[in-house]
């Protein structure tokens, strides 16, 4: 009797081992996979004199190999403490043919320290 038990317990398992092991059928349904790409937008930049501004726009002079261009920006938030005449550099996107402007910075000219050529007065002997 225990001999016929183990030889019907190992005909289950090697029945189930066979049927776990067997190929499952591929899905006739075809998913496609689609690569996804994000484009970013280049952002560029722009220094110059400010010619006019207002809360929604800025509007900018700035000298191009000796030609003088005048460029206008659409703001995306106001800017504050930027006055006529003042430098500054705006970094900007093109979208839909129009210049947005998403940084507006105020440029310090630093000036250059002259240092002297190392000649001293000689005092006068009398």
């Amino acid at each position: 009797m225990k001999k016929a038990f183990w030889y019907i317990i190992g005909t289950v398992f090697l029945l189930s081992s066979l049927a776990f092991a067997a190929d499952k059928p591929i899905s006739t349904v075809k998913s496609s996979q689609v690569k996804t790409t994000i484009v970013k937008t280049a952002k560029m930049h722009a220094t110059g004199k400010v010619a006019e501004i207002s809360n929604e726009s800025i509007k900018i002079e700035r000298t191009v190999k000796g030609n003088v261009e005048t460029m206008e920006f659409a703001l995306d938030k106001p800017s504050v403490n930027i006055l006529v005449n003042d430098s500054v550099k705006i970094d900007y996107t093109e979208k839909d043919g129009k210049l947005t402007a998403s940084r507006v910075v105020k440029v310090t000219v630093k000036k250059k320290e002259v240092k002297s050529t190392g000649t001293k007065s000689v005092p006068d002997k009398k």
